[in-house]
């Protein structure tokens, strides 16, 4: 059974290979956002079991953004997802909440990794 996915990054490429990776597994895309207030904004309309999400955003910081939903939706999973993979930044992201970290640039078999982690 699929799961619903929300995808928040700036970058429209990564959001369509994202997307890509989501349904290849079966599961369905319900929002997209390309910023924090855009994503603050469908989080509202829509309640995703995954959320993956960027840290380098244009208005705000993804981990800020991460304390946000998190507050919100409790129970969401984030996949956070960055090229900046310094242990520190992936210890904050997990320390504030993220279910996983994902390294750009990623392979399918990486995302299949963050997504059984969830489950596990």
């Amino acid at each position: 059974m699929g799961m619903s996915v929300m995808i928040i990054d700036d970058s429209l490429f990564m959001r369509n290979i994202m997307r890509g990776f989501m349904r290849d597994r079966g599961h369905s895309v319900v929002a997209e956002a390309a910023s924090g207030i855009e994503a603050l904004k469908k989080l509202h309309e829509v309640d995703p079991d995954i959320i993956v999400l960027d840290i380098i955003l244009p208005d705000i910081n993804g981990i800020d953004l991460l304390e946000s939903i998190l507050k919100t939706s409790p129970r969401a999973k984030v996949v956070v997802c960055s090229s900046l993979g310094q242990e520190s930044v992936i210890s904050k992201a997990l320390e504030s909440g993220a279910s996983a970290f994902l390294q750009k640039p990623f392979t399918p078999e990486k995302v299949q990794e963050a997504l059984d982690s969830l489950e596990a």
